[in-house]
């Protein structure tokens, strides 16, 4: 009898144990993005992940995805065809922007995610600072496309874009 109450113990506890975790992979993301200069915004697609979140553990989460460069739409094919070429993003030869996490810290409206980015061949660190709104979490980021060799202007001030991630997040 002291068995049968000890299995059905280690049973109660080991569900509370599974219900309490909060880990998902991310099923897809929309990612838009603005070249404030230009007054040109966009999405790319083509999403890969092999990102691992532990939303009670989000310290403990990783980030890793690309995305594929010929995707890059803008609302005008001429401006699309141009920026997938050699001047700009060579898709060609890099076909693929990537992103991995190095380091999550938890704050108060969410978490900010430091990672490595790789674009056009170079790779930088970036910031992205995340919220939780449902099952999606949403991340911003501001960078430089002069910062990877992508000089839209001559000024890099003017080669400001804003990027926003929407992670969609399956159990």
């Amino acid at each position: 009898m002291k068995s049968i109450f000890t299995i059905v113990i280690v049973a109660v506890f080991s569900c509370f144990s599974i219900f309490a975790q909060e880990e998902f992979t991310v099923s897809s993301a929309k990612i838009t993005f603005k070249f404030n200069s230009k007054n040109v915004d966009g999405t790319i697609s083509g999403f890969e992940s092999q990102s691992k979140i532990d939303l009670s553990n989000i310290t403990q989460s990783k980030f890793k995805g690309s995305v594929m460069v010929e995707t890059i739409k803008t609302g005008n094919f001429l401006r699309d065809w141009h920026l997938k070429g050699n001047k700009y993003f060579n898709v060609d030869k890099h076909s693929k922007i990537a992103f991995e996490s190095t380091q999550i810290i938890e704050n108060e409206k969410g978490f900010t995610v430091k990672g490595m980015l790789t674009l056009k061949g170079t790779i930088k660190p970036i910031t992205i600072k995340f919220t939780q709104e449902q099952a999606q979490l949403v991340g911003t980021t501001t960078l430089f496309s002069s910062d990877y060799g992508i000089a839209i202007k001559e000024e890099r001030v003017d080669n400001e874009v804003k990027v926003t991630i929407v992670l969609a997040l399956n159990e």
